[in-house]
Protein backbone atom coordinates (compact mmCIF):
# COMPACT_ATOMS: atom_id res chain seq x y z
CA UNK A 1 0.00 0.00 0.00
CA UNK A 2 3.17 2.39 0.76
CA UNK A 3 4.38 1.68 -2.20
CA UNK A 4 1.81 2.70 -4.71
CA UNK A 5 1.22 5.55 -2.82
CA UNK A 6 4.70 6.54 -3.19
CA UNK A 7 4.40 5.41 -7.13
CA UNK A 8 0.97 7.74 -6.84
CA UNK A 9 2.84 10.71 -5.59
CA UNK A 10 5.51 10.60 -8.08
CA UNK A 11 3.45 10.72 -10.84
CA UNK A 12 2.00 13.26 -9.55
CA UNK A 13 4.88 15.36 -9.44
CA UNK A 14 5.50 14.62 -12.76
CA UNK A 15 2.57 15.67 -14.18
CA UNK A 16 2.01 18.90 -11.72
CA UNK A 17 5.94 19.67 -12.65
CA UNK A 18 5.36 19.13 -16.82
CA UNK A 19 2.02 21.36 -15.95
CA UNK A 20 4.18 23.99 -14.24
CA UNK A 21 6.74 23.76 -16.99
CA UNK A 22 4.23 24.74 -19.72
CA UNK A 23 3.36 27.82 -17.87
CA UNK A 24 6.18 28.79 -16.46
CA UNK A 25 8.35 28.94 -19.79
CA UNK A 26 9.53 32.64 -20.38
CA UNK A 27 10.44 33.74 -23.50
CA UNK A 28 12.90 37.43 -23.67
CA UNK A 29 10.71 40.26 -25.56
CA UNK A 30 10.28 40.37 -29.02
CA UNK A 31 11.17 44.34 -29.16
CA UNK A 32 13.69 46.34 -27.36
CA UNK A 33 11.55 49.60 -26.55
CA UNK A 34 10.08 49.89 -23.05
CA UNK A 35 6.94 47.41 -22.88
CA UNK A 36 3.56 48.56 -23.38
CA UNK A 37 0.67 46.86 -25.32
CA UNK A 38 -2.40 48.43 -27.11
CA UNK A 39 -3.76 45.24 -26.79
CA UNK A 40 -3.81 41.82 -25.40
CA UNK A 41 -4.99 38.31 -25.74
CA UNK A 42 -8.55 37.39 -26.21
CA UNK A 43 -9.52 40.87 -26.51
CA UNK A 44 -13.24 41.09 -28.21
CA UNK A 45 -13.00 42.25 -32.06
CA UNK A 46 -15.77 42.10 -35.02
CA UNK A 47 -16.08 38.78 -35.35
CA UNK A 48 -13.07 37.46 -33.55
CA UNK A 49 -10.88 37.35 -30.59
CA UNK A 50 -7.87 38.76 -30.63
CA UNK A 51 -5.02 35.91 -31.30
CA UNK A 52 -2.42 37.57 -29.63
CA UNK A 53 -0.67 41.21 -27.69
CA UNK A 54 0.26 43.72 -29.80
CA UNK A 55 3.35 45.89 -28.39
CA UNK A 56 3.43 49.64 -28.94
CA UNK A 57 6.23 50.82 -30.78
CA UNK A 58 6.55 54.37 -29.88
CA UNK A 59 4.53 55.14 -32.90
CA UNK A 60 7.17 54.68 -35.70
CA UNK A 61 8.19 51.87 -37.61
CA UNK A 62 11.34 50.54 -38.23
CA UNK A 63 12.01 49.00 -35.02
CA UNK A 64 14.10 46.10 -35.09
CA UNK A 65 12.24 42.79 -34.14
CA UNK A 66 13.77 39.86 -32.40
CA UNK A 67 12.92 36.47 -32.13
CA UNK A 68 12.06 35.41 -28.35
CA UNK A 69 13.78 31.91 -28.50
CA UNK A 70 15.83 29.69 -30.45
CA UNK A 71 13.64 28.22 -33.09
CA UNK A 72 13.47 28.83 -37.26
CA UNK A 73 11.16 30.67 -39.59
CA UNK A 74 8.80 28.08 -40.93
CA UNK A 75 6.06 30.37 -42.43
CA UNK A 76 6.39 33.72 -44.27
CA UNK A 77 2.90 35.64 -45.07
CA UNK A 78 2.52 38.11 -47.17
CA UNK A 79 -0.51 40.01 -47.80
CA UNK A 80 -2.07 43.47 -48.82
CA UNK A 81 -4.80 42.76 -45.60
CA UNK A 82 -4.54 40.62 -42.29
CA UNK A 83 -1.04 40.45 -40.48
CA UNK A 84 0.39 42.72 -43.69
CA UNK A 85 4.35 41.03 -44.11
CA UNK A 86 4.42 38.27 -41.03
CA UNK A 87 7.03 35.41 -40.13
CA UNK A 88 5.58 32.14 -37.75
CA UNK A 89 8.93 31.06 -36.38
CA UNK A 90 8.99 27.76 -35.01
CA UNK A 91 10.32 26.58 -31.56
CA UNK A 92 10.88 22.60 -31.24
CA UNK A 93 12.01 22.83 -27.56
CA UNK A 94 8.91 24.37 -26.48
CA UNK A 95 6.25 22.84 -28.64
CA UNK A 96 5.38 26.51 -29.56
CA UNK A 97 4.86 29.19 -32.65
CA UNK A 98 5.14 32.31 -32.25
CA UNK A 99 3.91 35.11 -34.88
CA UNK A 100 5.45 38.58 -35.92
CA UNK A 101 2.59 40.56 -37.88
CA UNK A 102 2.28 43.79 -39.51
CA UNK A 103 5.99 43.95 -40.45
CA UNK A 104 7.65 46.54 -42.48
CA UNK A 105 10.21 44.42 -43.53
CA UNK A 106 12.00 41.00 -43.10
CA UNK A 107 15.80 40.33 -42.43
CA UNK A 108 17.73 40.73 -45.38
CA UNK A 109 18.64 37.14 -46.28
CA UNK A 110 14.68 36.21 -45.62
CA UNK A 111 13.87 39.61 -47.82
CA UNK A 112 15.74 38.38 -50.88
CA UNK A 113 13.77 34.79 -50.84
CA UNK A 114 10.60 36.56 -50.40
CA UNK A 115 11.04 38.19 -53.34
CA UNK A 116 12.34 35.74 -55.20
CA UNK A 117 8.76 33.45 -54.76
CA UNK A 118 7.33 36.74 -55.56
CA UNK A 119 8.35 36.75 -58.86
CA UNK A 120 8.58 33.22 -59.31
CA UNK A 121 4.83 33.02 -58.78
CA UNK A 122 4.18 36.17 -59.99
CA UNK A 123 2.39 37.52 -57.27
CA UNK A 124 2.38 40.42 -54.58
CA UNK A 125 0.51 38.02 -51.97
CA UNK A 126 2.18 34.83 -51.34
CA UNK A 127 2.46 32.12 -48.59
CA UNK A 128 5.56 30.35 -47.91
CA UNK A 129 6.73 27.34 -46.04
CA UNK A 130 10.16 27.25 -45.88
CA UNK A 131 12.40 24.05 -45.07
CA UNK A 132 13.35 23.73 -41.31
CA UNK A 133 17.14 24.81 -42.42
CA UNK A 134 16.77 27.22 -44.57
CA UNK A 135 16.61 30.01 -41.81
CA UNK A 136 17.06 28.66 -38.31
CA UNK A 137 16.93 32.02 -35.49
CA UNK A 138 18.79 32.30 -32.27
CA UNK A 139 16.97 33.97 -28.90
CA UNK A 140 17.20 38.14 -29.54
CA UNK A 141 18.17 37.66 -33.25
CA UNK A 142 17.11 40.53 -35.25
CA UNK A 143 14.31 38.77 -37.91
CA UNK A 144 12.22 41.87 -38.94
CA UNK A 145 11.32 45.63 -38.51
CA UNK A 146 8.46 47.09 -37.05
CA UNK A 147 5.46 48.26 -39.55
CA UNK A 148 1.87 49.10 -39.94
CA UNK A 149 1.31 46.52 -43.21
CA UNK A 150 -2.22 45.12 -43.13
CA UNK A 151 -4.74 45.85 -41.46
CA UNK A 152 -3.32 47.12 -38.85
CA UNK A 153 -4.86 50.59 -37.34
CA UNK A 154 -1.23 52.28 -36.75
CA UNK A 155 2.53 51.15 -36.38
CA UNK A 156 3.06 47.79 -33.85
CA UNK A 157 4.10 44.50 -33.89
CA UNK A 158 1.10 41.87 -33.33
CA UNK A 159 2.10 38.79 -31.42
CA UNK A 160 1.25 35.86 -31.06
CA UNK A 161 1.92 32.38 -29.35
CA UNK A 162 0.50 29.18 -30.83
CA UNK A 163 0.44 25.31 -30.12
CA UNK A 164 2.66 24.51 -32.90
CA UNK A 165 0.74 20.92 -33.13
CA UNK A 166 -3.00 22.35 -33.13
CA UNK A 167 -2.24 26.19 -34.00
CA UNK A 168 -4.41 27.27 -31.51
CA UNK A 169 -3.45 30.96 -29.96
CA UNK A 170 -2.37 30.71 -26.30
CA UNK A 171 -2.44 33.81 -24.26
CA UNK A 172 1.40 34.83 -24.12
CA UNK A 173 1.56 36.64 -21.21
CA UNK A 174 1.54 33.22 -19.66
CA UNK A 175 4.77 33.13 -20.57
CA UNK A 176 6.23 36.61 -20.09
CA UNK A 177 6.00 37.15 -16.55
CA UNK A 178 5.03 40.69 -15.41
CA UNK A 179 6.79 42.41 -18.27
CA UNK A 180 3.79 45.07 -18.16
CA UNK A 181 2.93 47.29 -15.33
CA UNK A 182 -0.51 46.46 -14.24
CA UNK A 183 -1.77 47.33 -10.89
CA UNK A 184 -5.13 48.51 -11.99
CA UNK A 185 -8.63 47.00 -11.38
CA UNK A 186 -10.90 46.33 -14.67
CA UNK A 187 -13.14 49.19 -15.72
CA UNK A 188 -16.90 48.15 -15.17
CA UNK A 189 -19.27 49.88 -17.46
CA UNK A 190 -22.51 47.90 -17.48
CA UNK A 191 -24.92 45.26 -16.76
CA UNK A 192 -27.35 43.93 -18.90
CA UNK A 193 -30.41 41.58 -18.67
CA UNK A 194 -32.13 38.79 -20.88
CA UNK A 195 -35.01 37.41 -20.94
CA UNK A 196 -35.12 34.21 -22.29
CA UNK A 197 -38.42 34.42 -24.84
CA UNK A 198 -41.50 33.13 -23.55
CA UNK A 199 -39.66 31.58 -20.41
CA UNK A 200 -38.84 35.08 -18.63
CA UNK A 201 -39.08 38.75 -17.99
CA UNK A 202 -37.29 41.69 -16.93
CA UNK A 203 -39.05 44.65 -15.16
CA UNK A 204 -42.63 43.62 -17.15
CA UNK A 205 -40.70 43.34 -20.68
CA UNK A 206 -39.03 40.22 -22.57
CA UNK A 207 -36.71 42.62 -24.39
CA UNK A 208 -33.00 42.95 -23.08
CA UNK A 209 -32.69 45.31 -20.54
CA UNK A 210 -29.47 46.96 -20.73
CA UNK A 211 -28.29 49.49 -17.77
CA UNK A 212 -25.10 51.97 -17.66
CA UNK A 213 -22.90 51.41 -14.44
CA UNK A 214 -22.30 55.15 -13.39
CA UNK A 215 -18.99 55.51 -11.54
CA UNK A 216 -18.59 58.69 -8.32
CA UNK A 217 -15.41 60.88 -7.99
CA UNK A 218 -12.82 58.41 -7.22
CA UNK A 219 -13.35 56.07 -9.92
CA UNK A 220 -15.49 53.29 -8.71
CA UNK A 221 -18.62 52.12 -10.29
CA UNK A 222 -21.88 53.47 -8.36
CA UNK A 223 -25.02 50.83 -7.99
CA UNK A 224 -27.51 50.36 -10.57
CA UNK A 225 -29.82 53.01 -10.99
CA UNK A 226 -32.48 51.45 -11.08
CA UNK A 227 -34.59 48.64 -9.43
CA UNK A 228 -34.21 45.37 -11.70
CA UNK A 229 -37.38 42.84 -11.00
CA UNK A 230 -37.33 39.61 -13.29
CA UNK A 231 -39.37 36.54 -13.20
CA UNK A 232 -38.92 33.07 -14.70
CA UNK A 233 -35.30 32.47 -16.51
CA UNK A 234 -32.99 34.85 -17.43
CA UNK A 235 -29.50 35.91 -18.34
CA UNK A 236 -27.32 38.10 -16.99
CA UNK A 237 -24.31 40.34 -19.27
CA UNK A 238 -21.47 42.29 -17.99
CA UNK A 239 -19.35 45.33 -20.00
CA UNK A 240 -16.40 45.81 -19.41
CA UNK A 241 -12.87 46.30 -19.99
CA UNK A 242 -9.48 46.43 -18.54
CA UNK A 243 -6.72 48.56 -18.30
CA UNK A 244 -2.82 49.03 -17.36
CA UNK A 245 -0.50 51.42 -16.11
CA UNK A 246 0.09 54.15 -18.08
CA UNK A 247 -1.72 53.53 -20.98
CA UNK A 248 -5.20 55.03 -22.47
CA UNK A 249 -5.89 51.67 -24.25
CA UNK A 250 -8.80 49.32 -23.54
CA UNK A 251 -8.35 45.79 -23.01
CA UNK A 252 -10.29 42.55 -22.90
CA UNK A 253 -11.38 41.20 -19.30
CA UNK A 254 -9.11 38.07 -18.43
CA UNK A 255 -11.61 36.53 -16.25
CA UNK A 256 -15.58 36.46 -15.96
CA UNK A 257 -17.28 34.95 -12.84
CA UNK A 258 -21.09 35.52 -12.12
CA UNK A 259 -22.09 34.74 -8.56
CA UNK A 260 -26.14 34.15 -7.27
CA UNK A 261 -26.13 33.70 -3.79
CA UNK A 262 -22.86 33.17 -2.82
CA UNK A 263 -23.06 30.56 -5.78
CA UNK A 264 -21.17 30.43 -8.85
CA UNK A 265 -22.96 30.20 -11.53
CA UNK A 266 -20.64 30.98 -14.77
CA UNK A 267 -17.02 31.89 -15.19
CA UNK A 268 -15.03 32.18 -18.28
CA UNK A 269 -11.69 31.97 -18.85
CA UNK A 270 -9.62 32.76 -22.06
CA UNK A 271 -5.98 31.18 -21.98
CA UNK A 272 -6.33 29.78 -25.59
CA UNK A 273 -8.99 28.78 -28.13
CA UNK A 274 -8.96 27.56 -31.57
CA UNK A 275 -9.17 29.62 -34.51
CA UNK A 276 -12.28 27.53 -36.08
CA UNK A 277 -13.93 28.81 -33.11
CA UNK A 278 -12.90 32.27 -32.93
CA UNK A 279 -16.41 33.27 -35.05
CA UNK A 280 -18.15 31.90 -31.73
CA UNK A 281 -17.45 35.64 -30.25
CA UNK A 282 -20.53 36.29 -31.66
CA UNK A 283 -22.71 34.18 -29.28
CA UNK A 284 -20.30 35.63 -26.33
CA UNK A 285 -21.48 38.54 -26.85
CA UNK A 286 -24.81 40.77 -27.07
CA UNK A 287 -24.54 40.54 -30.99
CA UNK A 288 -28.03 42.93 -31.52
CA UNK A 289 -25.70 45.57 -29.08
CA UNK A 290 -22.66 45.03 -30.86
CA UNK A 291 -24.25 45.65 -34.62
CA UNK A 292 -26.30 48.49 -33.39
CA UNK A 293 -23.97 50.40 -30.83
CA UNK A 294 -20.33 48.66 -31.60
CA UNK A 295 -20.97 48.05 -27.76
CA UNK A 296 -19.45 44.85 -26.49
CA UNK A 297 -21.95 43.23 -23.62
CA UNK A 298 -20.05 39.39 -22.63
CA UNK A 299 -23.38 37.39 -22.18
CA UNK A 300 -22.75 35.20 -18.93
CA UNK A 301 -24.72 32.28 -20.32
CA UNK A 302 -24.17 29.89 -23.16
CA UNK A 303 -26.42 29.20 -26.15
CA UNK A 304 -27.06 25.22 -27.16
CA UNK A 305 -24.56 26.28 -30.22
CA UNK A 306 -21.86 27.32 -28.65
CA UNK A 307 -18.83 25.32 -27.92
CA UNK A 308 -16.53 27.47 -26.48
CA UNK A 309 -13.73 25.58 -23.97
CA UNK A 310 -13.04 28.18 -22.04
CA UNK A 311 -16.46 28.06 -19.85
CA UNK A 312 -17.29 26.97 -16.02
CA UNK A 313 -21.17 27.21 -15.66
CA UNK A 314 -24.14 26.05 -13.51
CA UNK A 315 -27.52 25.52 -15.70
CA UNK A 316 -25.10 27.18 -18.51
CA UNK A 317 -25.45 30.22 -16.26
CA UNK A 318 -28.97 31.06 -16.85
CA UNK A 319 -30.90 31.77 -13.64
CA UNK A 320 -34.19 31.05 -12.95
CA UNK A 321 -36.00 33.78 -10.70
CA UNK A 322 -38.83 31.42 -9.29
CA UNK A 323 -39.48 33.28 -5.53
CA UNK A 324 -40.18 36.67 -4.96
CA UNK A 325 -37.27 37.61 -2.70
CA UNK A 326 -34.09 39.27 -3.54
CA UNK A 327 -31.13 37.29 -5.40
CA UNK A 328 -27.99 38.64 -4.58
CA UNK A 329 -25.70 38.81 -7.07
CA UNK A 330 -22.02 39.62 -8.18
CA UNK A 331 -19.32 39.53 -10.61
CA UNK A 332 -15.97 39.69 -10.26
CA UNK A 333 -13.34 40.39 -12.96
CA UNK A 334 -10.06 39.84 -12.60
CA UNK A 335 -6.94 40.38 -14.83
CA UNK A 336 -3.72 38.52 -15.65
CA UNK A 337 -2.21 39.86 -12.70
CA UNK A 338 -4.71 39.38 -9.90
CA UNK A 339 -6.35 43.25 -10.04
CA UNK A 340 -10.07 42.31 -8.82
CA UNK A 341 -13.06 44.54 -9.30
CA UNK A 342 -15.84 42.90 -7.38
CA UNK A 343 -19.72 44.65 -8.16
CA UNK A 344 -22.31 43.13 -5.98
CA UNK A 345 -26.10 44.53 -7.29
CA UNK A 346 -29.34 42.63 -6.54
CA UNK A 347 -32.65 41.35 -8.53
CA UNK A 348 -35.86 41.71 -7.13
CA UNK A 349 -37.86 38.18 -7.72
CA UNK A 350 -41.23 39.48 -8.38
CA UNK A 351 -44.36 37.81 -10.00
CA UNK A 352 -45.16 39.11 -13.11
CA UNK A 353 -46.72 38.46 -16.44
CA UNK A 354 -44.30 36.99 -19.10
CA UNK A 355 -44.90 37.22 -22.60
CA UNK A 356 -45.69 34.84 -24.76
CA UNK A 357 -43.32 33.84 -27.78
CA UNK A 358 -44.19 34.97 -31.28
CA UNK A 359 -46.16 33.26 -33.44
CA UNK A 360 -43.92 30.73 -35.15
CA UNK A 361 -43.89 31.00 -38.98
CA UNK A 362 -40.52 29.84 -40.16
CA UNK A 363 -39.15 27.67 -36.99
CA UNK A 364 -34.85 27.42 -37.62
CA UNK A 365 -33.37 25.04 -35.03
CA UNK A 366 -29.30 25.26 -34.28
CA UNK A 367 -28.91 21.58 -34.34
CA UNK A 368 -30.43 20.86 -37.77
CA UNK A 369 -29.99 22.10 -41.78
CA UNK A 370 -32.27 24.71 -42.30
CA UNK A 371 -33.67 26.33 -45.44
CA UNK A 372 -36.65 28.85 -46.35
CA UNK A 373 -37.90 28.88 -50.03
CA UNK A 374 -40.11 30.22 -52.47
CA UNK A 375 -40.23 30.88 -56.07
CA UNK A 376 -37.83 34.02 -55.78
CA UNK A 377 -35.49 33.17 -53.33
CA UNK A 378 -33.52 30.47 -51.35
CA UNK A 379 -31.91 30.54 -48.05
CA UNK A 380 -29.49 27.67 -46.69
CA UNK A 381 -28.07 27.14 -43.75
CA UNK A 382 -26.42 23.95 -42.83
CA UNK A 383 -25.99 22.66 -39.60
CA UNK A 384 -24.10 24.18 -36.36
CA UNK A 385 -24.30 27.44 -38.47
CA UNK A 386 -26.85 29.10 -35.91
CA UNK A 387 -25.70 29.62 -32.35
CA UNK A 388 -29.82 28.67 -30.51
CA UNK A 389 -33.07 28.38 -32.21
CA UNK A 390 -34.62 31.17 -34.39
CA UNK A 391 -38.35 31.91 -36.13
CA UNK A 392 -36.86 33.43 -39.05
CA UNK A 393 -38.85 36.15 -40.53
CA UNK A 394 -38.64 37.28 -44.51
CA UNK A 395 -40.55 39.89 -46.57
CA UNK A 396 -39.72 41.11 -50.19
CA UNK A 397 -40.48 44.17 -51.41
CA UNK A 398 -40.89 45.11 -55.47
CA UNK A 399 -38.04 47.36 -56.84
CA UNK A 400 -37.42 49.79 -59.75
CA UNK A 401 -33.89 50.41 -58.92
CA UNK A 402 -33.11 46.84 -58.91
CA UNK A 403 -32.72 44.17 -61.02
CA UNK A 404 -34.49 41.88 -58.36
CA UNK A 405 -36.85 42.41 -55.42
CA UNK A 406 -35.26 43.47 -52.11
CA UNK A 407 -35.35 40.87 -50.06
CA UNK A 408 -35.24 41.00 -45.89
CA UNK A 409 -33.61 38.35 -44.37
CA UNK A 410 -34.84 38.01 -40.82
CA UNK A 411 -35.31 41.11 -38.87
CA UNK A 412 -32.67 41.24 -36.45
CA UNK A 413 -29.21 40.71 -36.59
CA UNK A 414 -28.42 36.99 -36.28
CA UNK A 415 -24.53 35.73 -36.41
CA UNK A 416 -23.56 32.72 -38.50
CA UNK A 417 -20.68 30.28 -37.32
CA UNK A 418 -19.85 29.32 -41.49
CA UNK A 419 -22.02 30.77 -44.17
CA UNK A 420 -25.29 30.12 -45.71
CA UNK A 421 -25.90 30.33 -48.82
CA UNK A 422 -28.68 33.00 -51.03
CA UNK A 423 -30.47 32.99 -54.28
CA UNK A 424 -32.44 35.39 -55.64
CA UNK A 425 -34.44 36.11 -58.63
CA UNK A 426 -33.75 38.15 -61.88
CA UNK A 427 -36.67 40.33 -62.81
CA UNK A 428 -34.11 41.78 -65.83
CA UNK A 429 -31.54 39.38 -66.88
CA UNK A 430 -30.36 41.28 -70.21
CA UNK A 431 -26.50 41.05 -69.92
CA UNK A 432 -24.60 39.11 -72.08
CA UNK A 433 -21.85 39.25 -69.60
CA UNK A 434 -23.31 37.57 -66.49
CA UNK A 435 -20.38 38.11 -64.45
CA UNK A 436 -21.27 41.80 -64.24
CA UNK A 437 -24.27 41.23 -61.71
CA UNK A 438 -24.15 40.92 -57.71
CA UNK A 439 -25.69 40.63 -54.98
CA UNK A 440 -25.50 44.15 -52.65
CA UNK A 441 -26.55 44.69 -49.24
CA UNK A 442 -28.70 47.81 -49.08
CA UNK A 443 -29.82 47.59 -45.47
CA UNK A 444 -28.08 51.44 -45.75
CA UNK A 445 -25.89 52.58 -48.02
CA UNK A 446 -25.11 50.43 -50.91
CA UNK A 447 -22.48 47.90 -50.43
CA UNK A 448 -21.35 44.69 -52.78
CA UNK A 449 -21.64 41.56 -51.68
CA UNK A 450 -20.91 40.15 -55.16
CA UNK A 451 -22.01 36.33 -56.36
CA UNK A 452 -22.10 33.90 -59.24
CA UNK A 453 -25.12 33.52 -61.69
CA UNK A 454 -27.19 30.69 -60.95
CA UNK A 455 -30.64 29.66 -62.83
CA UNK A 456 -32.01 33.28 -63.95
CA UNK A 457 -30.69 34.63 -60.31
CA UNK A 458 -27.30 35.58 -58.19
CA UNK A 459 -26.54 33.12 -55.31
CA UNK A 460 -24.07 34.18 -53.03
CA UNK A 461 -22.55 33.29 -49.47
CA UNK A 462 -23.42 35.40 -45.92
CA UNK A 463 -21.94 35.38 -42.77
CA UNK A 464 -25.21 36.47 -40.97
CA UNK A 465 -28.99 37.48 -41.50
CA UNK A 466 -31.00 40.56 -40.42
CA UNK A 467 -30.13 42.60 -43.57
CA UNK A 468 -31.79 43.28 -46.86
CA UNK A 469 -30.20 42.56 -50.40
CA UNK A 470 -31.09 43.33 -54.27
CA UNK A 471 -29.35 42.34 -57.33
CA UNK A 472 -27.65 45.56 -58.77
CA UNK A 473 -24.81 45.59 -61.41
CA UNK A 474 -21.52 46.72 -62.30
CA UNK A 475 -20.19 47.65 -65.74
CA UNK A 476 -18.13 50.47 -65.10
CA UNK A 477 -14.53 49.40 -65.06
CA UNK A 478 -11.48 50.60 -62.39
CA UNK A 479 -9.65 53.65 -63.05
CA UNK A 480 -5.81 53.60 -62.63
CA UNK A 481 -4.62 57.10 -62.45
CA UNK A 482 -0.39 57.09 -62.79
CA UNK A 483 1.28 58.97 -59.95
CA UNK A 484 3.48 61.82 -61.28
CA UNK A 485 4.71 59.93 -64.07
CA UNK A 486 7.26 62.69 -64.53
CA UNK A 487 9.60 61.33 -61.66
CA UNK A 488 9.46 57.85 -61.92
CA UNK A 489 12.54 57.69 -63.54
CA UNK A 490 14.43 59.98 -61.54
CA UNK A 491 12.90 58.34 -58.42
CA UNK A 492 13.31 54.63 -59.90
CA UNK A 493 9.71 54.18 -59.01
CA UNK A 494 6.13 53.98 -59.98
CA UNK A 495 3.04 54.77 -58.40
CA UNK A 496 -0.87 54.06 -59.91
CA UNK A 497 -3.62 54.81 -57.72
CA UNK A 498 -6.89 52.33 -58.44
CA UNK A 499 -10.23 53.49 -57.34
CA UNK A 500 -13.64 51.20 -58.66
CA UNK A 501 -16.81 52.12 -58.19
CA UNK A 502 -18.21 48.85 -56.56
CA UNK A 503 -17.28 45.75 -57.13
CA UNK A 504 -13.70 46.70 -56.12
CA UNK A 505 -10.42 45.56 -57.15
CA UNK A 506 -10.17 41.77 -57.69
CA UNK A 507 -6.71 41.58 -59.46
CA UNK A 508 -3.60 43.41 -61.18
CA UNK A 509 -0.36 43.34 -63.06
CA UNK A 510 2.42 45.22 -63.75
CA UNK A 511 4.79 44.74 -67.22
CA UNK A 512 7.75 46.29 -68.40
CA UNK A 513 8.10 44.69 -71.83
CA UNK A 514 5.90 42.33 -71.42
CA UNK A 515 7.84 40.72 -68.11
CA UNK A 516 5.83 40.94 -64.52
CA UNK A 517 7.49 43.30 -62.24
CA UNK A 518 6.09 43.17 -58.66
CA UNK A 519 4.28 46.10 -57.29
CA UNK A 520 3.67 46.30 -53.59
CA UNK A 521 -0.07 47.91 -52.09
CA UNK A 522 -1.76 48.13 -49.00
CA UNK A 523 -5.45 47.50 -48.06
CA UNK A 524 -5.24 51.11 -46.41
CA UNK A 525 -4.29 52.48 -49.57
CA UNK A 526 -5.31 53.27 -52.81
CA UNK A 527 -1.56 53.72 -54.23
CA UNK A 528 0.28 50.46 -55.75
CA UNK A 529 3.98 50.39 -56.08
CA UNK A 530 6.94 49.21 -58.15
CA UNK A 531 10.42 50.10 -56.93
CA UNK A 532 12.55 49.22 -59.90
CA UNK A 533 15.06 46.28 -59.69
CA UNK A 534 17.84 47.09 -61.85
CA UNK A 535 18.39 43.31 -61.86
CA UNK A 536 15.64 42.16 -63.64
CA UNK A 537 15.27 45.71 -66.13
CA UNK A 538 17.29 45.82 -69.41
CA UNK A 539 20.19 48.14 -68.90
CA UNK A 540 19.27 50.10 -71.88
CA UNK A 541 16.41 50.74 -74.83
CA UNK A 542 13.13 50.82 -74.38
CA UNK A 543 10.61 50.46 -71.60
CA UNK A 544 7.70 49.59 -72.07
CA UNK A 545 5.10 49.60 -69.27
CA UNK A 546 1.50 48.37 -68.85
CA UNK A 547 -0.50 47.75 -65.75
CA UNK A 548 -3.55 45.68 -65.90
CA UNK A 549 -6.09 45.81 -63.54
CA UNK A 550 -9.59 43.75 -63.06
CA UNK A 551 -12.52 44.76 -60.55
CA UNK A 552 -14.87 42.21 -59.23
CA UNK A 553 -17.21 42.30 -61.79
CA UNK A 554 -14.46 40.91 -64.49
CA UNK A 555 -14.64 44.96 -65.96
CA UNK A 556 -10.94 45.56 -67.17
CA UNK A 557 -8.73 48.52 -67.51
CA UNK A 558 -5.24 48.82 -68.78
CA UNK A 559 -2.75 51.62 -68.59
CA UNK A 560 0.23 51.97 -70.62
CA UNK A 561 3.34 54.45 -70.87
CA UNK A 562 6.70 54.71 -72.28
CA UNK A 563 9.28 55.16 -69.53
CA UNK A 564 12.44 55.89 -72.15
Amino acid sequence: MIKINKIVLFFAIIAITHCFKSFSQTYSNPVNVPIALSANFGELRANHFHSGLDYKTQQVVNKPILSVADGYVSRISVSPGGYGLALYVTHQDTGHTTVYGHLNSFAENIAKYVKEQQYEKESFRVELYPEEGMFPVKQGQQIALSGNTGSSGGPHLHFEVRDTKTQDPIDPLNFFGKTVADTQKPDLRGIAFYPIAGRGVVNGSGKPLRVDVQKNNQGSPLALGQTISAWGRIGVGVKAYDKMNGQHNIYGVKHVRLFVDEEQVFSQSIDRYSFSDTRMLNTLIDYEDWKERKSFYMRSFVTPGNTLMFYKTINNGYIDINEERNYRMRYELEDNYGNTLVYSFVVVGKNQEIEKSADVVNYMSYNFHNAFVDSNFVLDIPRANLYEDINYSHSRIASETYYSDIFQVHTSPVPLHGSAKMWMRLNIDTLTNKKQYGIVEVTGRPSWVGGVYKNGGMEVSIRELGNRYAVSVDNIPPVITPVNPQTWMSNRKIEVRLRDNMSGVASFRGTINEDFVLFTHDVKSSVYTYEFDSDRLPKSGELNFVFTVTDGASNVSVYEHKLR
